[in-house]
């Protein structure tokens, strides 16, 4: 489902790029809810870049509210002002599953995603130093000491996590996750060998190539910087999910400042600068706004909902 939805969002790109996009009239807000380093702020550096030159008169600033795996920006984001000028990163699965926890002070529909710009495959890798060589290693050595392999991601009940549980789950193995504020924070730990690896995402193992060493990828296909990295689906488990990545608004921001912060992302998903950069960080393009929002949250939302009981959320 995930893979036909995220297709047919895509194929919509052409039609938001027909129509003139227009300029924000001040400065750009940006929040972010993780620390520098991270997926989530590469992605918003390749938007500041394609966005000046898009619209040279203002900047995009990136300002950092980070902590509780992103809930302390996104219980906070309707306490913004909502003039249509700030915006904040907004994650699934991350605002489905941590509320279901019941221990961050906002509820899913307390957000309000405006556009969703991209999605990182999940992907389980170790250090470049590591003996484990492949994903037959991997589950060797889960499996001759149950727990023993810890394994790190980007924060308490987000993608990562969620695809934590997933692997243990799908290969009969038992590993440790060990929660970092970001990415950022984790690929010092993975990279140090503070940690025995991570299930994080195919940006990282690319942009960090030559020091980790990614075992499987939750794809439909290999990535085509990773070809030597087999599929979940190859390995036996029909699995293609990873992170979304988008902005949202505070409830106050107008309809009309909503469609008009949506119709500038998707023009900036457009640009064939901001395309580039993206295959090159192993980010997936999608184009999910305002006229599809409500499905695609419906349907994110189920898979999420049943994933977190997994976890054990929501008792």
């Amino acid at each position: 489902m995930l893979h036909r939805l995220v297709i047919a969002a895509a194929l919509c790109s052409a039609a938001f790029a027909a129509h003139a996009q227009p300029c924000p009239d001040k400065n750009l807000m940006y929040w972010q809810a993780f620390p520098p380093g991270g997926e989530s702020d590469i992605s918003a550096r390749h938007q500041q870049i394609v966005l000046k030159k898009k619209c040279p008169a203002i900047d995009t600033v990136i300002q950092y509210k980070a902590g509780a795996g992103g809930a302390l920006l996104w219980s906070q984001m309707n306490t913004l002002p909502g003039d249509g000028l700030n915006v904040g990163g907004v994650n699934l699965p991350h605002i489905v599953l941590q509320p279901m926890e019941g221990k961050v002070s906002y509820k899913t529909e307390d957000l309000v995603p405006v556009y969703w710009y991209h999605y990182t495959p999940d992907a389980l890798v170790v250090p470049e130093t590591s003996a484990i060589k492949n994903f037959a290693d991997f589950v060797k050595a889960a499996k001759a000491d149950p727990g023993k392999l810890n394994l790190g991601g980007s924060g308490l009940n987000s993608a990562n996590h969620a695809a934590h549980q997933r692997l243990n789950v799908a290969f009969s193995v038992k590993t440790t996750y060990v929660p970092f504020k970001g990415t950022g924070d984790m690929t010092l730990a993975v990279l140090g060998g503070h940690v025995d690896g991570a299930m994080s995402y195919t940006a990282f193992a690319i942009n960090n190539k030559g020091k980790v060493r990614a075992l499987a990828v939750a794809m439909d296909q290999r990535h085509p910087l990773l070809p030597d990295v087999p599929t979940f689906k190859e390995l036996g488990i029909d699995w293609v999910d990873g992170a979304f990545r988008g902005v949202g608004v505070p409830k106050s921001t107008p309809p009309e400042q909503r469609k008009r912060l949506a119709d500038l992302f998707a023009a900036l998903n457009a640009e064939p600068e901001m395309k580039d950069l993206a295959a090159k960080s192993g980010f997936e393009l999608v184009n999910i706004g305002p006229d599809k929002m409500e499905a695609f949250m419906r349907e994110r939302s189920l898979v999420y909902q049943e994933m977190g009981r997994q976890m054990g959320l929501g008792k």
